[in-house]
């Protein structure tokens, strides 16, 4: 299999970090990898813009998932500066299928959009 391209890197690199603790409970951290136009649709359907997310981690008002497990991440570069990457999650027995859009931008690249759809294992959700 070929490395990814720089871009798929990048996104890979940016949704890992995004998965630390450390990064979702600081304001700096994720302003420098959410887009300013970042929009994010939850599991529960709830629509959440830049500022909402950042305020919701960063000052404990808002449900803090835990520690998320990531599998299954791929990315694919759709354009000079636009890359898709799909993997799922699980938290404290939780699963989400999740998919982001990430921008180049003149500062690298930013986390523009994020969709999250929970699952549960069964026969028609197994690859």
């Amino acid at each position: 299999m070929s490395e990814p391209s720089p871009g798929v890197a990048a996104a890979v690199e940016g949704e890992l970090r995004l998965l630390d603790p450390l990064v979702r409970a600081s304001t700096e951290l994720l302003d420098q990898v959410l887009h300013p136009d970042f929009r994010e649709v939850d599991t529960t359907g709830r629509h959440w813009d830049r500022d909402m997310v950042i305020a919701s981690l960063t000052t404990g008002t808002g449900s803090r998932p835990g520690q998320l497990t990531a599998s299954r991440m791929h990315g694919i570069q759709l354009a000079d500066r636009l890359v898709h990457v799909t993997f799922d999650t699980e938290t404290k027995g939780d699963r989400a299928h999740r998919s982001s859009l990430w921008r180049l931008t003149e500062t690298g690249w930013l986390l523009y959009y994020h969709q999250a759809t929970p699952f549960v294992t069964g026969p028609a959700t197994e690859d």
